[in-house]
């Protein structure tokens, strides 16, 4: 989730250093406030659960009872990946490296665009409740499993961290106590989830959105008052080569180029986006198919606002900085706790602005790891409990869920304690969401854009995928830490970066020597934005391969319900002169038909004319069907 937000791993093990100066201290109104946000979220989970009282249903509890608004679902999507280490990873990024990572914004378009007509509508018809129930819908009951299973392994590794690790930077440098933090955040989240549900969980996003666009606001604003205005500090920025140009360099290897974020963001934000529990199980929530859409598309318009507040934070910083300069060890810690150095000395003299700060980056701990607590109980109880227990009831069901969302709450305070004695092997382990995600969306795009897979190579391809996931990830982070050079800045900064894995950890301000990998070197230096692409298109390509070499479908074509037609539907736009010359145009010849000619081709329940293959309707569904292998879909026909 990190990736997506520039947020990469290695400075992690730099926050577990604490720095010698002496942290700032919080008034009473600064800690009235924190102590209103987790007040404030635990009533919205207590009035969800009282008012749900005596309607206690799976569907309830875990999907909202499909009526949520695209308001709400929206609000709450932009809040699931907006963690704290995100909050204060991407001013940091500004701050090193200059603007080159706004770029990424131009991904959120096809990031949005591909889920909201795709994923969607597959998932919303299919009338599921975890991600996985689709992958034993296209594939078998195994290829389900291994998919629950990953994502579980995924989330519980990185839940404990995205806890600790912005408590640990917190308690560095303001003196807020670490583990009353993490207890504080771990309980009332337990609490709000496992009693309110789905819808709980919703609207206390919606709530914690508001206080961290405030919390980073009032950053913006006052920082840019004392350092005198917004286009000072963009012209001072801009004197110092902080706002970067369009890069075209195509090389994969170099970390930031306008390539690797506007297109191997694509593929992050459709990890997340698209096949991502917490998200699919939102979309899942809404009241109809056109607003899970419409919800998509408002995502859209928020994500660009908060990516353009947290790159103003890190100008406003860094001009901040050339007039107040830190001190020689605040210079030497990393980004998140040098963001936070600032925002204290800024919002220091006004009482309340402080804990504001702070109750926003709770924020965004609390509404990434309620998201992870709930989907986590919903694959639970849909993938793993309810297939081998067809018996159990509604309210059995119900209340399993509700003690599995506790579990994993204390899971998550577990693994926060983990973290505390991890050191180096923190990197390690927010590392691990990253190379997850890549393989999951390979594996649900092998089974939505081809037909011809099957259940082995789709085990296959994913065991494929997450090999060469931690080979490269893995590999890239024992390289960092084994090397003794640094590499030089890729945006044209004054400052080498150290927030990606394909940089090595920063131990000094000034680069040591020019260090160019080759062989292996050469390969883990691949930018982090490009993983999601190469794991993924390794799960396709091995996938496709060994449904080949195994005999593919062997005539027992998917439902077609679980497919999205490719290739027919790029046919469709072509002139019909084309199409008639295309060896497949029996395949997707139908495609052609204007929606006011479909009734003259119908008779007797049947559709003629189309090549020679037999295509039946199915009036319950309003899809169109093949008979025979081949299957694909016609959305939404109007007969």
């Amino acid at each position: 989730i990190e990736f997506s937000s520039g947020v990469s791993p290695s400075t992690i093990t730099l926050s577990t250093a604490t720095p010698p100066t002496t942290p700032s201290r919080f008034t009473l109104v600064d800690y009235g406030v924190c102590i209103l946000l987790l007040v404030v979220s635990l009533a919205i989970g207590l009035f969800y659960a009282r008012r749900g009282r005596g309607q206690d249903t799976v569907r309830q509890f875990l999907l909202a009872d499909r009526s949520m608004g695209s308001l709400p679902v929206a609000l709450s999507l932009l809040a699931t990946f907006q963690s704290a280490v995100a909050l204060l990873g991407v001013p940091g990024e500004i701050y090193r490296s200059g603007t080159e990572y706004w770029f990424l914004g131009c991904s959120y378009f096809l990031g949005l665009l591909v889920p909201a007509h795709i994923f969607i509508p597959i998932f919303y018809r299919l009338n599921i409740s975890s991600a996985y129930e689709y992958l034993e819908l296209r594939f078998t009951k195994v290829v389900r499993l291994c998919g629950t299973l990953t994502f579980i392994f995924q989330m519980v590794i990185y839940m404990g961290v995205v806890l600790y690790a912005p408590a640990l930077a917190l308690n560095a440098v303001t003196g807020f106590d670490l583990w009353g933090s993490v207890l504080a955040l771990g309980i009332v989240c337990t609490v709000y989830t496992s009693l309110g549900g789905l819808k709980a969980v919703i609207w206390t996003d919606v709530f914690q959105t508001v206080v961290m666009l405030l919390g980073q606001l009032a950053v913006v604003i006052v920082g840019a008052v004392k350092v005198g205005g917004l286009r000072h500090v963009w012209d001072v920025a801009a004197q110092h080569g902080r706002i970067s140009g369009i890069d075209l360099n195509p090389d994969p290897f170099v970390r930031h180029t306008f390539w690797s974020l506007s297109f191997g963001g694509v593929f992050m934000m459709l990890s997340l986006y698209g096949v991502n529990q917490a998200q699919v199980q939102r979309y899942l929530s809404s009241r109809s198919e056109k607003t899970a859409i419409l919800s998509c598309y408002a995502v859209f318009p928020c994500q660009q606002v908060v990516l353009c507040v947290g790159c103003l934070i890190g100008l406003v910083m860094f001009v901040y900085d050339l007039d107040h300069p830190l001190a020689p060890e605040q210079a030497q810690v990393s980004s998140d706790q040098m963001v936070l150095y600032f925002v204290m000395e800024v919002l220091g003299e006004l009482p309340g602005l402080p804990g504001l700060f702070v109750a926003c980056l709770f924020s965004g701990s609390l509404s990434t790891i309620s998201s992870a607590f709930n989907s986590l109980a919903t694959v639970t109880i849909e993938d793993l409990i309810r297939p081998h227990f067809l018996s159990i009831s509604e309210q059995r069901a119900t209340l399993i869920s509700k003690v599995l969302a506790v579990v994993y709450g204390l899971v998550c305070l577990g693994m926060a304690y983990i973290s505390s004695l991890m050191g180096p092997v923190l990197q390690a382990a927010i590392s691990i969401f990253g190379m997850v995600g890549g393989p999951l969306l390979g594996l649900f795009c092998l089974g939505i854009f081809f037909p011809c897979a099957n259940s082995t190579g789709a085990v296959v391809g994913l065991l494929a995928g997450l090999i060469m996931a931690f080979w490269i990830g893995i590999g890239s982070m024992v390289s960092s830490m084994t090397s003794n050079t640094v590499l030089p800045p890729h945006n044209g900064t004054g400052f080498p970066s150290y927030r990606n894995t394909t940089d090595v950890t920063m131990t000094t301000m000034m680069p040591s020597a020019v260090f160019r990998p080759t062989g292996l070197q050469r390969f883990y230096s691949l930018s982090y934005l490009w993983y999601s692409a190469h794991n993924s298109t390794t799960v396709i390509v091995v996938g496709l391969l060994v449904s080949f070499l195994t005999g593919g479908t062997r005539g027992q074509p998917p439902n077609p319900q679980t497919i999205y037609p490719v290739l027919p539907r790029l046919f469709a736009l072509l002139p019909i002169s084309c199409r008639n010359r295309l060896p497949c145009r029996d395949y997707c010849q139908d495609l052609s038909y204007e929606t006011d000619k479909i009734p003259e081709k119908i008779s007797n329940g049947k559709l003629t004319g189309c090549g020679k293959e037999e295509l039946v309707v199915i009036p319950e569904q309003g899809h169109i069907q093949e008979d025979h292998g081949h299957a694909f879909i016609l959305q939404e026909t109007s007969l």
